[in-house]
């Protein structure tokens, strides 16, 4: 089990990244969500013991990482947001590298590393220099690299960005796989990358943990929030966007069919829609929504 208790991040100049949160990770794919600035890589870094907390604790099995850091790194996969290589060695050779600096032997090294080549769709240019690699196999790269050494604690910050859709679907699979018998704890604005996958997600804005719960009880937030109505036309988009979270456009013949969320009937014609995850996500981000989702929790 990993524990981060009431921890919070203030970096020179006043700046709060993370603010207060506590968060108790157990076996399982864990979906950390929240847009950009809100704190999520912060979080990550200090749950991955690269970034002390300015206060809190973060506790694995019992033990004060903050302290001892080693005892969570020695069977850690982290993939960080931004994840630097060597161009001039191979993926075989850079992984190689990786695999004795984790202390991991020689011969066991390299029939992992063939496992985690096939894993991630590079077997064919595991030869090849990294610096001819395009962005999305590079994030391959560092994807393979997180799983080296078979670790117990799997943390990877936005690891779908450049991933093509096909690649997408294998990684968030081979997730949900992993999280069997393993915490992981994977960090994402993308909706789409952990509502197939994660049965347990937390909703973090400004620096602060807005919810935990599972896809459910975060739909339960939005129950009779979430409105359509069709604009003839599309000039009034501008003022509905300006007076509520738009969650969704569609130009239709018809006119613009706009899905948004109001606590109460929005316009004369709105119809009440059944809310999806991304409904729930954005109702819970944008601070025009808090008193509203705060009224359905009571």
């Amino acid at each position: 089990m990993l524990e981060l208790v009431d921890v919070t991040k203030v970096y020179p100049g006043g700046k709060r990244a993370v603010d207060g949160v506590t968060l108790r990770l157990e076996p399982g794919l864990i979906g950390l969500l929240g847009p950009n600035g809100a704190g999520k890589s912060s979080l990550m870094r200090i749950a991955a013991t690269v970034t002390r907390p300015t206060s809190g604790t973060v506790v694995f099995d019992g033990v004060d990482v903050v302290a001892r850091p080693d005892v969570l790194r020695r069977v850690l996969g982290y993939l960080p947001q931004d994840f630097g290589v060597y161009p001039n060695l191979s993926a075989r050779e850079f992984l190689g590298y990786l695999a004795a600096a984790k202390g991991i032997p020689a011969r066991t090294a390299r029939r992992h590393i063939d496992h985690l080549l096939e894993l991630v769709n590079l077997a064919d240019v595991g030869r090849r220099p990294l610096g001819g690699y395009s962005g999305g196999m590079l994030r391959r790269v560092g994807i393979a690299q997180a799983l080296l050494g078979d670790p117990r604690v799997i943390i990877v910050d936005e690891p779908t960005a450049g991933l093509d859709p096909t690649e997408r679907v294998r990684f968030r699979n081979l997730l949900s796989e992993l999280a069997a018998d393993r915490v992981v704890l994977l960090s994402t604005h993308i909706v789409s990358d952990v509502e197939s996958v994660a049965s347990d997600m937390a909703v973090v804005a400004g620096g602060r943990l807005r919810r935990r719960g599972s896809p459910e009880e975060l739909l339960r937030e939005v129950d009779g929030l979430v409105w359509e109505v069709l604009l003839a036309d599309p000039a009034d988009v501008a003022e509905v966007q300006a007076r509520h979270v738009v969650t969704r456009l569609v130009r239709t013949p018809g006119g613009v069919r706009v899905r948004l969320l109001a606590a109460a009937r929005p316009y004369p014609g709105a119809a009440a829609v059944i809310p999806d995850l991304e409904d729930a996500y954005l109702a819970l981000v944008d601070p025009r929504m808090h008193a509203a989702t705060e009224v359905v929790r009571r």
